[in-house]
Order: structure tokens, then sequence, then C-alpha cells
């Protein structure tokens, strides 16, 4: 289920132990916390695969490794 427009830019709190670690608009939340924690993961096993000398697989299309 789709979240409506409007509600992306609604404030957004993650509240433990009364206090507010995490305060901002939903759409904020959303890139700080999701979008760039997979981009983190993506580079940390691209690291890894290199490291074991195997290919990089292509998230949007071929990567350089099937050129």
């Amino acid at each position: 289920m789709a979240l409506p427009l409007e509600k992306w830019d609604q404030n957004w709190q993650f509240i433990f132990g009364g206090h507010a670690w995490i305060d901002q608009p939903r759409h904020e939340v959303f890139r700080e916390s999701v979008l760039n924690h997979m981009i983190h993961h993506r580079a940390q096993l691209g690291v890894y695969l290199r490291l074991l000398d195997k290919p990089i697989p292509g998230s949007f299309g071929p990567s350089a490794d099937e050129m």
C-alpha cells in the first residue's frame, strides 16, 4: 500500500526511553534510514566480492565486469 503524497511531508518520530531519537519529515527518514542504508550495504557487498575476485552483479543493467 503506497503512502499518499501529502503524508511524506508530515513529521515522523522515533521515540525510545522518552527521548525522540528521530524527529524529521517522513521523506527525510526514508532517504536517510532506508535508501542510504541499502546503498551502503550494496557497496560493502561489492568490496567483499572484489576481495574474493568475484564479478560484481549489475544493479540497473550490466556492470563493468559483464562488458
